[in-house]
């Protein structure tokens, strides 16, 4: 479809507004097989016009489309990506726009050591490799989508790190700094919209901390930015405290005032209750992103968030536990917009015990109503009370 798209412009002062809140099209195109990215083989359908639609009538502004690149790329041909993949890519932005949506890319699984193939690396030996192919890719993806207007954002990479939690070490960071300067001087140097498009670029693991933190990280230069003031934004991830959020050994399903309230109604064990991450830690992080970022011109996206479904943890809880997933939920979205900083749920399809699933892409249907409330009004209304008063009754009856 031939589109011309140049026309809209969205300044640093509007752009959290209009993103609005965002939802993750996860482990769709970043999905694959041994290396080979695919779609439909961690269990979800192919993405489809139909649940973009679903996702935008929810309210939803924003789609984050993660992608994986890997086998798609020729090393003997100069790091060509396979036309089909970067069609389908094109194809599935288009669903986003033709709603009229924000939609962010990124190069997802490409920089992971647990997935075959992974080659974005910042502990590889052979950085002049890397940075090469990581030029000659994102400039293919510029050149692709040079005339797609600002709804279309560039992502530079997803949670780089050398696959240690531990702090960073200064070599590697110094080579994520440099992925991020070498992203931004790519696009910028393929022309059409590229020259003022809104550019994601990110820390090391896409970590507030050690973003945020004195650990290395250099925000880059935007020298052939051609808007007349910055159109480089910060990415960061937020799963605090993880092991609410995203343990699921540990069995913490309960977070915050909300928690609380459940422990003193049920009288349940307080063990089960997150002890740290509480909501003045959030709006602590919250709070330094604006200041370090927002404040100076800087959008800053939260690219992913969330807290897996543990309603099952307790066979007589399982509604309270629902109603405290989306208190987090909300709050974190609130606090987020309260700060100027858009806030994507990370939604990987899969309903279920430790899912992180909204819909049911195959039905196109809402199947966690009250989270997606929480986010939605948490975001419009800038509150982080939105999910507060969740009233959840379908487990017990």
């Amino acid at each position: 479809m031939k589109r011309t798209k140049g026309k809209f412009i969205i300044s640093a002062n509007e752009i959290a507004e209009k993103m609005g809140a965002g939802w993750n099209y996860g482990n769709t195109l970043e999905a694959n097989f041994g290396g080979t990215p695919d779609e439909t083989v961690w269990g979800n359908p192919k993405a489809s016009q139909e649940m973009v639609d679903t996702v935008a009538e929810a309210g939803f502004d924003t789609v984050r489309i993660p992608i994986s690149y890997l086998s798609m790329i020729d090393d003997s041909n100069g790091f060509k990506i396979n036309d089909a993949w970067l069609e389908r890519i094109a194809e599935v932005v288009d669903y986003c726009y033709n709603r009229g949506m924000f939609v962010i890319i990124n190069m997802h699984g490409d920089g992971y050591h647990t997935i075959n193939g992974g080659w974005l690396l910042c502990d590889s030996e052979d950085q002049n490799y890397v940075k090469a192919k990581f030029a000659a890719v994102w400039r293919q993806v510029a050149l692709r989508f040079a005339d797609h207007d600002e709804h279309l954002i560039f992502e530079c990479m997803n949670e780089v790190f050398d696959g240690i939690y531990h702090d960073p070490v200064p070599e590697y960071y110094e080579n994520i700094n440099d992925y991020d300067q070498i992203f931004v001087d790519t696009v910028r140097s393929a022309g059409g919209c590229n020259t003022h498009r809104w550019l994601l670029v990110a820390g090391w693991n896409t970590d507030i901390k050690y973003t945020c933190g004195n650990y290395g990280f250099r925000f880059p230069e935007d020298r052939s930015n051609t808007a007349d003031e910055g159109r480089l934004m910060l990415s960061v991830h937020c799963y605090e405290p993880w092991d609410y959020c995203g343990d699921d050994v540990k069995k913490i399903f309960l977070w915050g005032q909300k928690g609380q309230e459940i422990i003193e109604m049920t009288n349940i064990d307080p063990i089960y209750d997150a002890d740290w991450g509480e909501e003045e830690h959030i709006k602590a992080q919250l709070s330094m992103l604006k200041e370090r970022y927002v404040d100076k011109g800087i959008p800053v996206v939260i690219g992913e968030f969330g807290c897996i479904d543990k309603t099952l943890e307790h066979s007589e809880l399982p509604d309270r536990i629902a109603e405290n997933r989306a208190y987090y939920d909300g709050f974190l979205a609130g606090t987020a917009a309260q700060n100027g900083i858009t806030p994507v749920y990370w939604d990987n399809g899969y309903n279920g015990p430790n899912g992180f699933g909204l819909f049911d892409r195959r039905k196109l249907t809402q199947t966690q109503p009250e989270l997606i409330e929480a986010i939605v009004c948490g975001v419009k209304n800038k509150d982080p009370m939105s999910g507060r008063s969740a009233y959840i009754d379908r487990y017990t009856g």
